[in-house]
């Protein structure tokens, strides 16, 4: 604990030097006028206040001199700053992503809770950035709009099923749902990230020229290709992912591409992501002054008040 203005302690002993100051000024003058019925009056005061009354004037100065000194804690706290920030993750749900061909501690993983266990943990840390996640198989949809509260994404992100958005693997629309909701932002930076395992199978619009709306209404486009084949090496796998399209995309979107073979692979194209796209977790805490000048100023105003009571009383 600190005091904002020290200084002020000095009052302390101003009430003994004004008692002493008038006390020798009484003992200068040969004769003093006094009204009839004074010294009855302080008789009669001081016997209603008894001997704690001058011990409850002196505690009453030091809490007021306290409370003028402005005591005062160092507190820090993790509330951060809007970062300015918006970030909506555009997560494939389609059919294959059920596959178990990633590991994790040696035992089977499917490409679902993969990404379950790397992107809630992700999220869940992007405290001070604006989080969404779209969704989409078949067909996208919203499943969290952006928001602060990064835990309830990560929930969703947790909670998402297979097989709710169609198997199929929409990918220009799911990214052009992004794409829009981004676009209605007025954050200063805007991303989407985009993950998927597949062959885009829409057919209405290609996502390279999804992408290239995205540059145009200043939104990055970040792109991971899941799985250990693609077609470009194994055309004729079932389950291979367009590896060279989702690279396209972010090009044209002005992003990173990351090729994710396994679960190692995931959790470095995490750490890479979140140097990409700084998170404000690293700043420092911030550190502020709580104020305690309260607690003294209404002791002495109690302290007064009852010394009042009892005078009247």
């Amino acid at each position: 604990m600190s005091l904002t203005f020290p200084l002020a302690l000095l009052l302390l002993p101003l009430p003994l030097l004004v008692h002493r100051f008038l006390t020798r000024i009484g003992a200068v003058k040969a004769a003093l006028t006094v009204p009839h019925g004074v010294f009855a009056a302080a008789q009669s005061s001081a016997g209603r206040g008894g001997r704690s009354g001058p011990v409850l004037l002196v505690a009453a100065w030091v809490a007021l001199v306290v409370a003028l000194s402005g005591p005062r804690v160092s507190e820090t706290t993790d509330l951060l700053p809007f970062s300015g920030r918006e970030i909506i993750l555009v997560l494939d749900l389609s059919g294959s992503m059920i596959k178990e061909d990633f590991a994790l501690d040696g035992q089977p993983l499917s490409r679902l809770a993969a990404v379950k266990k790397v992107a809630s943990a992700f999220v869940a840390e992007r405290r001070g950035d604006r989080i969404g996640l779209v969704i989409f198989g078949e067909r996208p949809y919203v499943a969290q709009p952006p928001t602060f509260d990064v835990g309830s994404v990560a929930r969703s992100i947790e909670t998402a099923q297979i097989g709710i958005s169609g198997r199929a693997t929409a990918i220009a629309d799911g990214l052009g749902l992004a794409v829009k909701r981004l676009e209605e932002s007025r954050a200063a930076t805007k991303v989407a990230v985009l993950l998927s395992d597949g062959v885009d199978t829409s057919g209405k619009v290609r996502a390279t020229d999804v992408a290239g709306l995205a540059v145009r209404h200043d939104i990055r486009v970040h792109t991971i290709a899941l799985g250990p084949e693609d077609l470009e090496s194994r055309p004729q796998a079932r389950d291979a992912v367009d590896a060279e399209a989702l690279r396209s995309i972010a090009d044209i979107g002005e992003g990173t591409y990351f090729r994710v073979r396994t679960m190692s692979d995931l959790e470095a194209m995490a750490a890479t992501l979140d140097r990409l796209e700084p998170s404000p977790m690293r700043r420092p805490p911030l550190r502020y002054w709580r104020t305690l000048w309260i607690w003294p100023a209404g002791a002495a105003f109690l302290l007064l008040v009852f010394l009042g009571l009892r005078r009247q009383g």
